[in-house]
């Protein structure tokens, strides 16, 4: 499957920023699941070209303007072929030890609750189905509902609630695999919806480390491993360290932030159009730079 996404975030400060850096993670890399067949990131319409990569294997760029800022757009978009692999999405070259993904951050701590629940899970057919059987457990337990939670919301503080969205969902799962000693981290990207084109915003889930398949992707927001329309870009160990997103500010005031991701299956016509403009791209009209 093909899958074409435009992913835009305008940020706009009152009064202006005096300075403005933020990291981006909105670059996909090709894996086991997906091959990348175009991709820019932009920042006010200028190419961000200072992308490297990072100890996930994953691609990071560090984004800086020192002078008065009122805005900032910032658009990620392209192409990219996804293919099904039943949840196991191997991954990037990694120079992190697996066992890192252990480590507990604020936002993933686990309460007593959730390792309760964790523990409580059978344990007789192996780790796969003992993550399965998580999976399913944390989103019997809290139900999706926008609007109760925020980015700051903790897994213990969701599970309490018993409410929550995505986020939650997937660092309530990522909680209650360390607990288990599994190793677990935070991911990133988009979902194409049944729907198709239609409004979207960024999805995160979970992966699980499993001996014998490595790297699992699990949904626990639609009870499913991650399929081919999913399009992975970043992970951490936790929703903030794999956001997209990330900066800071100075001498700012009140900051609103207005996102808006497309995603739509490629059909050959669109396929054609996005591999025509990496062409022109690649190949800039004399006096101008690439």
């Amino acid at each position: 499957m093909k899958l074409l996404v435009r992913h835009q975030t305008v940020y706009s400060y009152d009064p202006s920023a005096g300075r403005v850096v933020m990291r981006l993670k909105l670059m996909p890399v090709d894996t086991p699941a997906q091959t990348v067949l175009d991709w820019k990131v932009s920042v006010n319409d200028a190419p961000v070209t200072g992308f490297h990569g990072n100890s996930n294997g994953e691609m990071e760029a560090l984004w800086v303007r020192h002078d008065q800022l009122g805005q900032a757009v910032i658009v990620a978009e392209g192409l990219v072929e996804t293919r099904e692999t039943h949840g196991v999405v191997g991954g990037p070259i990694s120079r992190v030890n697996p066992l890192y993904f252990l480590r507990d951050t604020p936002l993933t701590r686990a309460s007593d609750a959730i390792a309760a629940m964790a523990l409580a899970l059978p344990d007789g057919n192996g780790p796969l189905a003992r993550l399965h059987a998580l999976a399913a457990a944390v989103t019997d337990a809290v139900t999706y509902r926008a609007g109760v939670t925020t980015s700051a919301t903790t897994a213990a503080q969701a599970f309490t609630l018993g409410a929550g969205v995505c986020q939650d969902h997937a660092q309530i799962f990522i909680a209650g695999a360390r607990v288990l000693g599994i190793p677990a981290r935070y991911v990133s990207g988009y979902l194409l919806t049944s729907e198709g084109n239609e409004l979207h915003e960024t999805h995160g889930w979970a992966e699980a480390l499993v001996p014998g398949l490595g790297w699992v992707g699990f949904d626990p927001s639609n009870r499913v491993c991650v399929t081919e329309r999913y399009l992975r870009v970043a992970s951490g160990l936790d929703a903030d360290d794999a956001a997209p997103i990330r900066g800071t500010i100075m001498v700012a005031g009140d900051i609103l932030i207005d996102a808006d991701v497309r995603i739509a299956q490629a059909d050959d016509g669109i396929e054609e159009r996005q591999l025509q403009r990496q062409q022109q791209q690649n190949s800039p009209p004399p006096g101008l730079q690439g």
